[in-house]
């Protein structure tokens, strides 16, 4: 080969060198926080191991791409409170230390659910239900120590989780059997004389079912009618690739925008998994047993699903930024599909695919098609 061609073919390799780098270079760069800067805040949820910096990998994806974070289960009250007198602050510390060092907006979840709440708050020394006002009590104590110690620091909180039925009913749990329907009425208010300045929210799943739709906003009305705080409702987006339809979403979403609160999107991942009974809900009392037909993608997940996931999301996002004006954030349950519940739930043990990073946290193509739907 003559000097003159050699010269041509490293030119040849030194141009293709740099269009690659720099394309890898500008993928690398792009962030769901950048691109939605004029939209809605983008969070994610951070577990155990990595709010006590055991997953760097995650943790630098997460500094990367989100602006908001919000714990997955260290604040919920059989992890932060398991005893009486007893408090686990260390996690929840951490968790709102990495929050404030990277200028993020911090969720606190959840004050009162009838999940993962120890049986001693809700009963006496012999075993027997409290009374209301003792239950009131161990509630209004609860929420000043731990919305008290983080005041100023964490912005918002999901004060209530889960409490209304698909039907629209409040749900049978034991702090409605012993207080009553005010028990809601109650938290917020504890909840805001603890901190005044923190957002205060209802969260729950299935909110584009119409009876709940209507529970839900007759609850906000109820709340707002006696001037007590709320300043939010989020809609739990544990959704799958076909339910709910685009137009359950969009009907939700239009109506819960007429209640002047901000609306929120919690909890976002993809069910892409066969799931017993058409189960549509987040009720982590479900189970079922692990079988080959519900865990097909062990190995790996196909491009065709990929695809279906990448569409997915796009649809979902789409109807997002349609009300852009009316929410506030966007928050996915779960780092990657490394870390998201749904690989134990509801059925232990499965592969599971639902987010837009896959396990080694690398950008899954519906990471291209969240993107697109703005650029």
């Amino acid at each position: 080969m003559n000097s003159f061609l050699k010269v041509i073919l490293s030119f040849i390799v030194f141009i293709t060198f740099t269009i690659v780098g720099c394309k890898d270079k500008t993928d690398l760069q792009i962030s769901l926080k950048e691109i939605f800067k004029d939209y809605y805040l983008i969070g994610t949820a951070l577990n155990y191991e990595q709010v006590m910096g055991r997953n760097p990998k995650a943790i630098e994806l997460v500094k990367q791409q989100f602006n908001s974070i919000i714990p997955e289960n260290i604040l919920k009250w059989e992890r932060v409170h398991p005893e009486p007198g007893v408090f686990n602050f260390e996690p929840a510390d951490s968790l709102v230390a990495f929050g404030l060092r990277n200028k993020m907006f911090i969720i606190g979840h959840t004050l009162l659910w009838h999940q993962q709440t120890p049986n001693w708050v809700f009963d006496d020394k012999d075993g027997k239900p409290v009374s209301r006002d003792t239950l009131l009590l161990r509630l209004k104590n609860h929420i000043q120590k731990v919305v008290g110690r983080y005041k100023g620091k964490i912005n918002g909180w999901d004060v209530v989780n889960e409490a209304i039925d698909e039907d629209g009913n409040y749900r049978k749990s034991k702090w409605l059997e012993i207080i009553g329907e005010d028990y809601i009425d109650k938290a917020f208010q504890f909840a805001h004389e603890a901190d005044p300045n923190a957002e205060l929210y209802y969260n729950d799943f299935n909110m584009w079912y119409p009876g709940k739709i209507k529970g839900v906003e007759k609850l906000v009305k109820e709340l707002q009618t006696k001037n007590i705080k709320i300043d939010g409702i989020g809609l739990q987006g544990h959704w799958g690739l076909d339910y709910p339809s685009n137009e359950e979403i969009d009907l939700a979403l239009e109506t819960y925008s007429k209640l002047n609160v901000n609306l929120m999107i919690t909890e976002l991942d993809m069910a892409v998994l066969p799931i017993p009974d058409n189960n549509t809900s987040a009720e982590i009392s479900k189970n079922y047993e692990l079988k080959k037909e519900y865990d097909p993608f062990t190995n790996s997940f196909p491009d065709s699903m990929q695809v279906k996931l990448g569409k997915r999301y796009a649809d979902f996002f789409n109807l997002f930024n349609k009300y852009k004006n009316h929410i506030s954030r966007v928050t996915f349950w779960g780092v990657s599909d490394a870390n998201s519940w749904r690989n134990n739930w509801p059925i232990l043990g499965r592969t599971s695919y639902p987010m837009l990073f896959d396990r080694n946290y690398l950008p899954k193509p519906a990471f291209d098609y969240v993107i697109k739907t703005v650029k």
